[in-house]
């Protein structure tokens, strides 16, 4: 099984086709080697493009993708998976995602689905987004493939303990997306505080916070100079103290927030 590094490279809203396949492949470049994209993207394809372009062998990159909201029937999901491989480059999606819990999601049938995709080897883990405490605990007890990840919003404003406790208790990962609430984290006090005695960005410092915390960060960057200040987080130690200071920030600053969204749903 391949490695799943501590650091991804998010794709969201990198919908130009010459910009995404430079920034994904100055990732790579710079050390990268998990790669996010979604259907939703609208840019699998060049995601693909620069998979295919760079010089790091595929095997040595972790490609994650996630199933659009439109399609979690059951057909849908197989159809739609298997040309998502396709367009990704791939022989086999090393994670794929139910995206939303939302729209065509049905727990028995949209998971049974992804049961069949990783035991005819189009994907190789299973992960789900965005789902509610009860929906992930749902959707454990269905699945028979051991849950591999669940990515939600989470950065110093938003900690998210309830499903950081359940993954560590279930043992699958915790993949952070918008880690660095699209810079709100630059404009806080204690964050700033800290990033000045370390010599680097408050940005710098959540994606190190979060790397701490036992999640999985995939920041989004498009430019060099944001690609490679990203992944020098992983270069910061911070102190007990610092991560104490942090713990206890409020957190519970949604960026991604919607009326549909499953938590408005309770």
């Amino acid at each position: 099984m391949k490695e799943f590094p501590q650091l991804g490279f998010g794709t969201y809203k990198l919908e130009d086709r010459d910009e995404c396949v430079e920034a994904v492949t100055k990732a790579l470049d710079v050390g990268y080697r998990h790669i996010d994209t979604a259907q939703m993207y609208d840019n699998e394809e060049f995601v693909g493009e620069a998979l295919a372009e760079s010089d790091v062998d595929i095997d040595d990159i972790f490609v994650a993708t996630k199933l659009d909201t439109d399609n979690l029937g059951s057909d849908d999901v197989l159809e739609t998976a298997r040309e998502s491989a396709e367009k990704l480059g791939v022989e086999t999606i090393d994670l794929l995602y139910v995206h939303w819990p939302l729209d065509s999601y049905d727990p028995d049938e949209t998971l049974a689905a992804l049961d069949e995709l990783v035991e005819e080897g189009v994907v190789a883990n299973v992960g789900l987004s965005n789902f509610r405490p009860d929906q992930l605990e749902e959707a454990i007890d269905r699945l028979d493939t051991p849950l591999f990840a669940h990515q939600v919003e989470m950065h110093p404003l938003l900690q998210q303990d309830e499903l950081l406790a359940m993954a560590e208790e279930d043992g699958h990962h915790l993949v952070a997306y918008s880690p660095i609430a699209r810079n709100e984290v630059a404009d806080n006090d204690t964050l700033v505080d800290i990033a000045e005695k370390h010599e680097a960005s408050p940005a710098q410092v959540s994606l190190a916070w979060l790397i701490e915390k036992g999640a999985t960060p995939i920041p989004k960057a498009a430019s060099p100079e944001h690609i490679r200040d990203n992944l020098a987080a992983l270069d910061i130690e911070l102190s007990d103290d610092d991560i104490a200071a942090i713990d206890a920030l409020d957190a519970h600053h949604r960026i991604v927030d919607f009326d549909e969204a499953p938590w408005n749903q309770v």
